[in-house]
């Protein structure tokens, strides 16, 4: 069934250079206008800009926005980690065949990418709803980018979701207390 997913998505790359584009765009460069919105929508939500103490108000939030992106960053680790652990082959290295889009060098399960962008995307959804809704919709085209790239299969966006979210449901529980 992996592999079924995978040919799936992975069949709409190499159809005309400019879906190729999209496709790099969304799996490569997509991630970090994620990162620069959801550092904007964390410091414009609290209105940290327009106060007039705005060193008083980020020390007030820094937990929430901080969190955010620690979130991230420990869930994109702990995917290095298991990276090492598991030792999976990306696509492209083995199926015959498959011609990704750009070329990782490192092991593909889980996926480091999905993992930090699911933890930032849930850890915003705990406190904002509705933006973490749409912060998760991005994380989904980045994952699913990846898959499309021929660089993941689609276990490895699964894991890399999982991972994003257990890590940020700890992290949440443990910022409760």
């Amino acid at each position: 069934m992996n592999n079924t997913i995978f040919y799936f998505f992975y069949s709409l790359a190499h159809q005309s250079l400019f879906t190729d584009k999209i496709i790099v765009f969304f799996a490569v460069y997509f991630p970090y206008i994620v990162i620069f919105s959801a550092g904007v929508f964390l410091l414009m939500h609290h209105e940290v800009f327009k106060a007039e103490s705005t060193l008083q108000i980020l020390l007030q939030k820094k937990k929430e926005i901080f969190g955010a992106f620690l979130t991230g960053a420990f869930a994109y680790l702990l995917a290095f980690v298991f990276k090492m652990f598991f030792q999976t082959l990306r696509p492209f290295d083995s199926i015959s065949g498959v011609k990704p889009l750009f070329y990782p060098t490192d092991y593909s399960f889980p996926s480091g990418h999905t993992a930090f962008f699911f933890a930032l995307a849930f850890s915003m959804f705990f406190s904002h709803r509705k933006s973490g809704i749409i912060f998760i919709i991005f994380a989904t085209f980045i994952g699913v980018a990846r898959v499309m790239a021929g660089v993941h299969f689609p276990i490895d966006i699964l894991g890399g979701i999982l991972l994003g979210f257990i890590v940020s449901l700890i992290i949440n529980f443990i910022n409760k207390k």
